[in-house]
């Protein structure tokens, strides 16, 4: 389970907005990297033992480095600010292979972000202004300046994005800025009650329209179908009793297991682990429906079968 590493080293660092820095990565040796999608994610293996996830900014196109963006958080769990202050040019840092992203149909986009939320939708952005598309919009609220206002800058100019500030002006309506047509593809990363007033706004809309990327794990309270239940490792064969609402990850790592995880709240899909049979509760923000069917997130999954086998 142990996840493939890639050495990068930190070509530039850079001030992005308040308590917001930029870095560059690439490869050592000066090779391409592995290709992301718009928006892609990249897990961060920092010197210190931590995991962090962060959202690639940068053009897809662009296979020579990966550009994340870290909001300082003074009182976070320690992984921004050990990169804010202590990770600077020339520093090598261990990088996951890229995943997810964000799926960019032929339907106009509306994008909304919440300060920092807009780092995925900057990629976005410049992917489709790369294919010539111009039926999109993003939306960027937030209280003063906004992060990373040099490559919001061009957008501006161009027509396609458009800034609010809350320091001058309340909120806008979502529904406003969503132009309340359901025909097109919206998404939303930003904090939660931003999140909250997004999903209020397309609680109506085809849910394959409806994209949400979260900064936080939302609380979790354990279903009333959840049980004990017997978790079996098929490869080995070793069967675990689990008590109703137990930790499946920590109970993997207890033992041992080596499975990667960073949010430990279902929404960064680093603990993902393929199951084979069961029925998993499924409390996860990150798996697709088909992804389900095969995969768990092992930090939030829980069961409602008394047997669940996964594939370790």
């Amino acid at each position: 389970m142990a996840p493939r590493h890639i050495r990068t080293v930190v070509a530039a660092r850079a001030d992005a907005g308040r308590d917001v820095v930029s870095f560059v990565l690439k490869d050592p040796d000066g090779w391409d990297l592995p290709p992301f999608r718009p928006g892609a994610h990249i897990d961060l293996y920092l010197p210190n033992g931590l995991v962090r996830t962060y959202s690639l900014l940068n053009d897809p196109a662009e296979s020579d480095c990966y550009v994340v963006a870290v909001k300082r958080e003074p009182d976070g769990r320690g992984g921004s600010r050990f990169l804010c202050e202590r990770l600077k040019a020339g520093d090598e840092i261990g990088v996951g292979l890229p995943r997810g992203g964000l799926s960019l149909a032929s339907e106009p986009q509306v994008f909304v972000a919440g300060g920092i939320g807009v780092t995925p939708f900057l990629s976005a952005a410049a992917a489709l202004l790369r294919a010539g598309r111009t039926d999109f919009r993003l939306h960027v609220i937030s209280r003063g300046p906004p992060p990373l206002a040099d490559r919001l800058a061009p957008l501006v100019t161009a027509g396609v994005a458009e800034l609010h500030d809350t320091s001058t002006a309340p909120r806008p309506a979502l529904g406003s800025l969503l132009s309340g047509d359901a025909r097109q593809a919206v998404s939303c990363c930003g904090p939660e009650s931003l999140i909250a007033a997004f999903e209020a706004a397309t609680a109506d809309w085809p849910e394959h329209l409806v994209h949400v990327e979260r900064f936080v794990p939302p609380p979790l309270v354990a279903p009333p179908e959840a049980r004990p239940y017997t978790l079996v490792l098929a490869r080995s064969g070793a069967e675990i009793e689990m008590e109703a609402g137990a930790n499946m990850l920590d109970t993997l790592t207890a033992r041992g297991i080596a499975i990667p995880s960073s949010c430990c709240g279902g929404i960064c899909g680093l603990c993902k682990v393929d199951w084979i049979e069961g029925e998993p509760l499924h409390r996860d923000r990150a798996l697709s429906t088909e992804e389900r069917r095969r995969s768990l997130l092992a930090c939030v999954t829980l069961s409602a079968s008394p047997r669940l086998v996964l594939d370790l």
